[in-house]
């Protein structure tokens, strides 16, 4: 029985090495009852591996680490696979929007660094992604604003996806690379279902 137990522990421990968390928003709810009031805190955190799986999840109970820890239950029963071009960037521009909160992230080349802010970043850096440009557009409500974010991290296809759906070689879709960035045909082909809202003014 205590080898099995040191098994479970051993197994847990890698589990959590393997995955990185991110407290985003903490927020302290109070219910009011007959006899006063109850005091209990949510937590919202991101989850991810750094390799292209990430999650969110909320948790609410009387006590923080309490909380943390079932949002961060949550947000691994939750995990959703992104495809990442080279490991470290997107393949393709993408929306996302949920409620009054809309994000717009854009592949960059070697070097650019996650410009990114917030509960966006949050999510990133548990992605894996190492160069990408983002831009929040409405509501900084952390809770809409990773739930937009996780909406364009859905729509985002790989060639190798979009290949597949034309009956066509990933060669015949990215087309010959140009001073290490891929031809747009794939690219905008898989953008078009993200671009019915209009693009953000430039400030």
């Amino acid at each position: 029985m205590a080898r099995r137990e040191d098994n479970r522990r051993g197994k847990r421990d890698e589990e959590e090495n393997e995955f990185t968390d991110r407290l985003v928003h903490i927020n302290r709810v109070a219910k009011t009852v007959k006899g006063g009031r109850n005091m209990s805190f949510a937590a919202l955190v991101i989850v991810g591996d750094e390799k292209g799986r990430v999650g969110f999840g909320k948790g609410k109970a009387r006590e923080v680490p309490e909380a943390i820890r079932k949002a961060s239950e949550e947000a691994k029963k939750t995990m959703i696979r992104v495809p990442l071009r080279e490991g470290r960037t997107f393949h393709h521009d993408v929306r996302g929007r949920h409620g009054a909160g809309k994000v717009v992230m854009r592949a960059a080349p070697p070097g650019t660094g996650v410009i990114a802010g917030g509960p966006m970043r949050a999510v990133l850096e548990c992605l894996g992604v190492q160069d990408v440009v983002t831009k929040s557009i409405g509501t900084s409500n952390p809770y809409n604003m990773v739930r937009a974010t996780f909406d364009a991290l859905k729509r985002m296809e790989s060639p190798r996806t979009i290949a597949n759906k034309r009956g066509k070689k990933v060669a015949e879709i990215v087309g010959r690379r140009q001073d290490g960035a891929s031809a747009p045909e794939a690219l905008d082909a898989a953008s078009v279902t993200v671009a019915s809202d209009p693009a953000p003014a430039e400030t």
